[in-house]
């Protein structure tokens, strides 16, 4: 980062300590005074920038005092960057929530730049399950991961943490395919620009229900060969698609591969700084619950293809808990993989 954004970070820091200090004031009077931003761990236009906006729109009318909820868009590393700044520099009063993956994505593609505890943020809730797939719309050569082991093509990367990162590595390593990671994309909206120009022929770690807010017509004409969906079992949404677990031979593939996708269960993970004030970490919590069973909302996402099957905040950390219990050996061998060792 520029020396100009790790001063205003710092600035933002110091807000952060003088609002620890300040007076705490009830749930509502504190809304009715204050906004609420939701940091997007993505570039705009990408599906979570659109995912959160809608969230904005409506999340508002059942936050008590219904303050303001505005997006700030944050991306890199695979919202990384997002998620550092959240749990060590954004205020920790309840006016700011993210969504971003990298706390999920600890366990299996923490890096040297991670300097957070998924365990301690203040988890808000989910708001999907993830579809994930392996697509191409680049080199006719591949149509099947049988070609896929046979032909070279290349995928957009956002870097370490990122899923098409850790997948196209444990994809490499597991079935012998022949997929590149070109990297350097900041974010999914990048990436699927990338693919459209022909940069790269796909990405391996897409999320479906993005790519169906942002070109649903690449699925509905085929013109995009969807390759495998990165899950356990066929998908209803893509019933015709083999799911990678359909490929694995052998005891350890299959534990690797249950290990990866666990990690796809939270496609939408909102979460706050960790130590907000009990009362308004419950108020966003919620409110969040609320917006996920409204109606209007729940039109909005249809209207987008997308689903909605949310997991309260409960629900996220006994899912990470299970998550980070995986034994240690397993664990070491699926990191080693996706670090390229």
């Amino acid at each position: 980062m520029s020396k100009c954004i790790w001063n205003c970070l710092a600035g933002l820091g110091l807000l952060a300590a003088l609002a620890g200090v300040a007076r705490a004031e009830p749930a509502e009077e504190f809304y009715k005074t204050h906004p609420v931003t939701i940091v997007v761990g993505y570039s705009a236009g990408g599906g979570f920038d659109l995912y959160a906006r809608s969230v904005a729109k409506h999340i508002r009318r059942f936050i008590p005092g219904n303050p303001n909820v505005v997006v700030q868009n944050m991306p890199g590393a695979g919202s990384l960057t997002a998620t550092n700044y959240v749990y060590n520099v954004a205020p920790k009063d309840g006016s700011l929530i993210a969504l971003a993956r990298a706390p999920v994505m600890e366990l299996l593609a923490g890096t040297a730049s991670s300097a957070f505890d998924p365990m301690k943020v203040t988890w808000i809730g989910n708001g999907a399950t993830e579809l994930t797939i392996c697509a191409l719309l680049g080199n006719p050569q591949v149509n099947t991961i049988a070609d896929a082991q046979k032909v070279p093509f290349t995928l957009a990367g956002l870097g370490p943490g990122s899923d098409e990162d850790m997948f196209t590595k444990v994809l490499d390593n597991l079935f012998d395919l022949q997929g590149r990671l070109i990297n350097g994309y900041p974010a999914g909206a990048e990436a699927m620009l990338a693919v459209e120009r022909g940069e790269v022929d796909g990405r391996c770690g897409w999320s479906y229900s993005s790519l169906m807010m942002a070109k649903p017509e690449w699925v509905t004409s085929r013109k995009l060969r969807i390759l495998t969906t990165l899950t356990l079992e066929r998908s209803p949404r893509l019933p015709d698609t083999p799911a990678i677990l359909e490929f694995a031979k052998t005891d350890r593939q299959r534990q690797i591969l249950g290990l990866v996708i666990g990690s796809q269960i939270m496609g939408r993970p909102f979460f706050a700084p960790p130590g907000l004030p009990a009362d308004r970490a419950q108020a966003l919590r919620n409110a969040f619950d609320r917006t996920m069973a409204d109606p209007a909302f729940i039109a909005d996402r249809r209207a987008a293809n997308e689903e909605v099957n949310p997991t309260d905040a409960k629900g996220v950390e006994a899912l990470l808990k299970k998550l980070f219990a995986t034994p240690k050996a397993l664990v070491d061998e699926t990191r080693a993989i996706i670090a390229g060792k």
